[in-house]
This record gives C-alpha cells, sequence and structure tokens, in this order.
C-alpha cells in the first residue's frame, strides 16, 4: 500500500518541478514585457535606477534586464527603443495601412469580376485569411473563412513565400515536402517571382484561384487572391481580363502603402 503513495509523491515531486522549470522562462519573458512597458510619452529613455524604482528590483537585476534586452535587438545601448521595436512597428504600421486601403479596392474588384476576393498575410506555416469581399452576382458564391489558415500551395501562400525576404521561414515551410516535391515547389516559387502571379495547386476539380502580391518598397505585405470556377478564371479573353484587374488592384495598393 505504501508503494503507490511514494510513486503519487514522487510524480507530484517531479510535475511541481517541472512546472517551475516551465515557469522561469515565462516569468523572464513577463518581466522583459514589465521593462519595456515603462516606455510612454514621458519615458524615452531607461536606466537600471529607473527599473529598479518602478519595478521593486534591485539595481543589478534591473541592470541585466536592460543589457538582455539591449542584446536582443530590443533596445539601444543607450536604453532607448531598439531597432527589434522600431521593425515590429514598421509591420503593425504597414498592416494597419493595407487593412484600411483594401476594403474598397476588393469591393471594387469583385464587383467588376463577379468573383470572391481575399486578402491574406502570412502566418507560420502559410497564408491567414484576413479579409473576404463575396461575389454579389450569381447564385453560387464561393468563399472561406477570416481566420482560415491556406494550403503550403494555395495561391496566396505561394506569392507570400515567393517573395518573402528570410529564405530560414521558406525552408521551415517547405520541411514537410519530400526533397522532390520542395524542389517542384522551389520551381513554382521561382515562376511567381518572375510572373507576380501566383495560381493554386490543391487538387480540387472545377474550382481554381490567382493571386497577386502587395508590397511596400520591396518587401510584400500581403496576397490578394480572386476565388472561382476554373472556366471563370482560366479560359478565354474574359478570365485573362479578370487575373490583370487582379493585378492591377495589388499594386494599386502597393502605390498606396507608405514607408
Amino acid at each position: 500500500m505504501t508503494t503507490p503513495t511514494r510513486g503519487r509523491a514522487a510524480r507530484s515531486s517531479q510535475n511541481g518541478s517541472a512546472t517551475r522549470d516551465e515557469r522561469g522562462p515565462i516569468q523572464s519573458i513577463d518581466r522583459a514585457a514589465d521593462v519595456l512597458a515603462l516606455f510612454d510619452a514621458h519615458t524615452r529613455a531607461l536606466t537600471p535606477n529607473l527599473v529598479s524604482e518602478r519595478l521593486g528590483l534591485n539595481r543589478t537585476t534591473a541592470h541585466r534586464y536592460l543589457l538582455a534586452l539591449q542584446g536582443a535587438g530590443f533596445l539601444t545601448p543607450a536604453y532607448t527603443p531598439g531597432p527589434l521595436l522600431d521593425q515590429l512597428a514598421g509591420f503593425v504600421s504597414t498592416r494597419q495601412q493595407v487593412l484600411t486601403l483594401a476594403p474598397a479596392v476588393m469591393a471594387h474588384l469583385s464587383a467588376k469580376t463577379d468573383l470572391t476576393v481575399v486578402l491574406s498575410f502570412l502566418g507560420r506555416s502559410g497564408a491567414v485569411v484576413t479579409l473576404v469581399e463575396e461575389a454579389r452576382a450569381g447564385t453560387i458564391v464561393l468563399t472561406v473563412r477570416v481566420g482560415t489558415m491556406l494550403e503550403l500551395k494555395a495561391a496566396q501562400s505561394r506569392v507570400l513565400f515567393a517573395f518573402q525576404s528570410d529564405p530560414a521561414v521558406v525552408s521551415r515551410a517547405l520541411e514537410e515536402l519530400s526533397p522532390a516535391e520542395q524542389l517542384r515547389e522551389q520551381a513554382e516559387l521561382a515562376k511567381v517571382r518572375k510572373e507576380r502571379i501566383a495560381w493554386a495547386d490543391l487538387q480540387r476539380t472545377g474550382l481554381a484561384s490567382v493571386a497577386a502580391p502587395i508590397f511596400r518598397g520591396d518587401e510584400v505585405q500581403a496576397a490578394m487572391a480572386l476565388l472561382g470556377t476554373t472556366p471563370l478564371l482560366t479560359e478565354g479573353e474574359r478570365a485573362a481580363w479578370r487575373v490583370e484587374q487582379l493585378r492591377e488592384s495589388a499594386e494599386y495598393i502597393s502605390s498606396l502603402v507608405s514607408d
């Protein structure tokens, strides 16, 4: 009877230890967030004394956090906001610009083409649907839910990976493919970069999607796509016209996004 009790006690002790071990890094992240949150309209630079006083830390610990944040790029050597924060602020600002500009353009494009228009940003493993303008003509409407993580070979994912400036992001996304499939997908992404347009390869008979990039300068920010049937997007002059309207709409938003 005593052995199970000791076993439960041991497991409890081990679980408690694991919880404490896991909590350590989380506490460090929480503390780093507390330090960065000290910036406001009146505090443009931090010091060990200021951090120590406001967060109740000893001065040595406060200094150690500042040095770590500086080393990670969150702070400059003068303990002012660093390059990583500038990068994140720029990203958020650009995304907000795209989200503000896109709806009117998407509505106009959908009305002209009679197709659903979708806008996506890059997530961890593919495009994430952020805005949808559904077609209002016709009895059948093709659509996709906001928040959907699209497949690697979706048109919008291909656009975002093709123009991705960080090769590691693309490599991580392609890891799930076999070596032969990776080579084929890399060739497809090269084609997207050349043509500045991407087609989905999702093996869905009768359905098609095509996407174009939205840029800020040389950096891709989002992907805009048309969803439709294969004939509407791939057959005849009208289909080619729809694809060109998509391209022009994406370029128009790019021209409005400021640095």
